[in-house]
């Protein structure tokens, strides 16, 4: 599995567009060979910093989704907005359990 948490920087006014354009394709990115889980999210502490936390089942899938139109439109909506560089930390992982509740 591959978990890659992705952190950027916008200014705070353009925080809501920002967002917008992060979740217009969300379902089709959740619908991908391989998502696991993608979860935009919003840094309680800082208003100038938006994310993804992503898990996909292979280190493939989510280089099929790295190269994918969905994710080209995305760098054209948001790079606009930012305010400094992304940073992409990636990670190989195992699932031990998943609990509910």
């Amino acid at each position: 599995m591959l978990i890659a948490h992705l952190r950027f920087p916008v200014a705070p006014e353009n925080r809501k567009t920002a967002t917008d354009a992060l979740i217009a394709d969300l379902e089709t990115v959740r619908g991908m060979k391989g998502c696991l889980a993608f979860h935009p999210i919003h840094d309680p502490t800082d208003e100038a910093v938006l994310g993804v936390v992503h898990e996909w089942a292979t280190e493939e899938d989510f280089a099929a989704y790295t190269s994918s139109d969905v994710f080209l439109r995305f760098g054209a909506r948001i790079r606009p907005m930012m305010t400094g560089k992304p940073v992409s930390r990636r990670f190989r992982s195992e699932l031990l359990a998943v609990l509910n509740g």
